[in-house]
């Protein structure tokens, strides 16, 4: 599976006490890459709402490395790794732009929920069938 990537600038509202990103804040990245993938494969949220369904996490393990400031642009990357039933397994790297020094590693477990009752459903296959057979692109959303 492809990796997909993009930019996104860091805040001065998303700093700690210490001046650092927040830990918080990383798992605001992590849905945010993983959308844009989504997006990237066309899977819109109206694609999404045509399948009677919508991805929420579930699970997510991040270890924090090394920080990040307000000013730096961060290279965020995911793939997903593997599609079973109504979970997708997705992770991620973060890094500050053109550095190779990971600040962040993360793994995540999204569900596939039906939006009108939020219990799980098996993921279409128009969905692993993107997903996992597409090779996206870099994006850019400094």
């Amino acid at each position: 599976m492809q990796a997909f990537k993009t930019l996104l600038r860091v805040r001065h509202y998303e700093m700690d006490a210490l001046g650092h990103v927040n830990n918080a804040v990383y798992q605001n990245y992590l849905e945010q890459v993983a959308i844009e993938h989504s997006e990237h494969l066309g899977f819109s949220f109206d694609v999404y709402r045509e399948l009677g369904g919508v991805f929420v996490m579930r699970r997510v393990e991040i270890d924090y490395l090394s920080p990040a400031v307000a000013g730096d642009t961060l290279e965020v990357t995911t793939w997903v790794k593997e599609m079973r039933g109504s979970r997708a397994f997705r992770s991620y790297e973060i890094r500050k732009q053109n550095q190779d020094r990971l600040l962040v590693i993360a793994e995540a477990m999204w569900v596939w929920v039906e939006i009108k009752t939020m219990r799980p459903k098996p993921i279409p296959s128009k969905l692993s069938d993107g997903f996992l057979q597409k090779q996206p692109r870099e994006a850019s959303s400094c």
